[in-house]
């Protein structure tokens, strides 16, 4: 629970402290704007206070890394949800609106999450998991949506150290092999989720894994 709030409050401060040009710039994301991408983490936020809200009786059905299915395809942008956020994100018309909305439901999600009992049980998507396990997904979401977020921003600080090392393990354990130790952290994940395409070289360090990149989370 620890990472997910400092994942969490890094993601905010790094988008809090854009300059306003900062947004119309692309993300990490395809087809997506770093405002399209700050849209989509107020969607987030609202998404782990409505969870920890939902409480299940229930045994768990998944944990923190069984939370994440895996795709056969990577998202087109027609996805109704996806066009929505892009329509709501060109809305708030100036930057600052944005960050204010992020700002205040981003810290309610985290004050929700500290005040959270990790044994609880919690309900989303037809899952049942305890808040530990929930949160500790997030982490994998956050560290991967700062990866976006500086995409094409050289001088904004990325994750930290802590969140790219667990980030790369659920990965990992979802890809049921590991990634090549000569792939730093953040190249595995870029990599590991087709965010960055692998030169031939590296495809070659993957071996047998390669024809299963990437690994597209839904």
């Amino acid at each position: 629970m620890d990472l997910f709030s400092q994942s969490w409050a890094a993601l905010r401060t790094a988008v809090a402290e854009l300059p306003d040009e900062a947004f119309e710039r692309p993300s990490g994301c395809a087809g997506w704007l770093v405002r399209d991408l700050a849209c989509h983490l107020v969607i987030d936020a609202q998404d782990v206070l409505i969870t920890l809200a939902t409480p299940e009786d229930g045994p768990p059905t998944r944990n923190a890394v069984t939370y994440w299915d895996l795709l056969d395809e990577p998202p087109t942008g027609d996805d109704p949800l996806d066009a929505l956020i892009v329509r709501l994100a060109a809305a708030y018309q100036e930057p600052r609106l944005l960050k204010f909305h992020l700002d205040d439901v981003g810290a309610a999600a985290g004050r929700a999450a500290v005040l959270a009992d990790p044994a609880a049980r919690v309900g989303t998507k037809d899952q049942v998991l305890t808040v530990g396990d929930y949160l500790s997904a997030y982490v994998l979401e956050w560290t991967l949506h700062h990866l976006d977020l500086i995409a094409h921003l050289p001088d904004v600080g990325g994750p930290s150290d802590e969140a790219l090392s667990r980030s790369r393990a659920m990965l990992e354990e979802l890809a049921g092999a590991r990634f090549p130790e000569a792939f730093s952290d953040a190249d595995a994940l870029l990599v590991g989720t087709g965010r960055r395409a692998a030169t031939g070289e590296e495809r070659a360090k993957f071996g047998a894994l390669a024809g299963r990149l990437p690994l597209v989370l839904g």
